[in-house]
């Protein structure tokens, strides 16, 4: 009888113990706020917390815990109603006036390159958004596809720091956004409509850089208020998922996220090693309300964490 009571303590405090982490995740995902370590981190993973969720159920079944079923039950139905989609996805229904694909893809330090052109050559994509493109990926990007994809903004950098925006279509330079690593803008000439590019990278939310990784996506935030009334196609990777809400406050700017608007709104992206099993979507490419998505394609590049996305968009009038 003893070992009993011993036995049923212990499964109340396991129980207890996994049901508290997910309260606390759960609380800041219900606040609106990314909190401190590791709350981002684990609201990256937040449809996985089923797992903890689902243990701490089967513990306070058996050891009839009522109390901690319904907190359980509770959790559940949070969980439940955070895994759906985050952001409008109302799409225009005037005139197409271009069509366009367009590919986001980080290369790890440049190591992904190779497979990187092989899928831009195989995919023929319009408009290419490179993050991590250190000196060498520059010049091999260059060297390789310079024929076709003559034009290019670029913000050179070193290991992480390097970014490019490639396109078959002319380019107009522009300042880009200020950042740890480089985040390149320009202004494409498409089909003779003015369609405003913009890369994303802001640092991943690593413990001791919560607060950086909080103020880079708010510049994007930014940036997305001042332009999501025009032509806008923001990509690349954002370091963040919807569930955190630094991103969902860049799509309440007026953008949507095209993979949700195909269909894939938790696809996992990253990383590649575990994808699409586990991981987390956090490669994106966000367009304005002028922009439709016929179809999103995550594909598997060799030498690199991240998946690459690429994206079918329409261009509409009067969006």
């Amino acid at each position: 009888m003893p070992e009993k009571r011993g036995g049923r303590r212990a499964g109340i405090w396991l129980g207890g113990l996994l049901f508290t982490a997910v309260s606390v995740v759960l609380g800041c995902r219900t606040a609106d706020t990314d909190a401190l370590t590791p709350v981002p981190q684990l609201l990256a993973f937040l449809p996985w917390l089923l797992v903890p969720t689902g243990l701490g159920l089967l513990l306070a079944l058996l050891a009839r815990w009522w109390v901690g079923l319904v907190w359980g039950v509770a959790l559940l139905g949070l969980l439940a109603w955070f895994i759906e989609p985050y952001g409008k996805i109302s799409e225009p229904d005037g005139k197409v006036l271009a069509s366009l694909r367009v590919l986001t893809s980080n290369v790890e330090f440049g190591r992904g390159t190779g497979a990187l052109v092989d899928v831009v050559r195989r995919e023929k994509p319009d408009v290419v958004f490179v993050q991590e493109c250190e000196y060498t990926c520059e010049a091999e990007l260059k060297r390789t596809l310079g024929v076709a994809y003559p034009n290019r903004a670029t913000v050179p950098g070193a290991g992480s720091d390097g970014s490019e925006i490639l396109s078959r279509y002319p380019l107009r330079a522009a300042s880009g956004i200020t950042a740890t690593m480089g985040m390149p803008e320009a202004v494409a000439d498409v089909d003779g409509h003015a369609v405003r590019l913009q890369l994303a990278h802001p640092m991943p939310p690593l413990p001791g850089q919560v607060d950086l990784w909080k103020r880079e996506l708010g510049s994007l935030r930014e940036f997305a208020a001042r332009h999501a009334d025009a032509p806008l196609l923001l990509a690349g990777d954002f370091n963040a998922s919807q569930d955190h809400a630094a991103f969902r406050h860049i799509l309440d700017a007026g953008l949507r996220d095209a993979a949700r608007l195909a269909g894939h709104p938790r696809t996992p992206s990253w990383p590649a090693r575990t994808a699409p099993t586990l991981g987390a979507q956090i490669d994106h490419v966000l367009v304005s309300a002028d922009f439709s998505c016929a179809r999103a394609r995550f594909l598997d590049l060799a030498d690199t964490d991240h998946r690459a996305l690429l994206v079918e968009l329409d261009l509409h009038q009067g969006g």
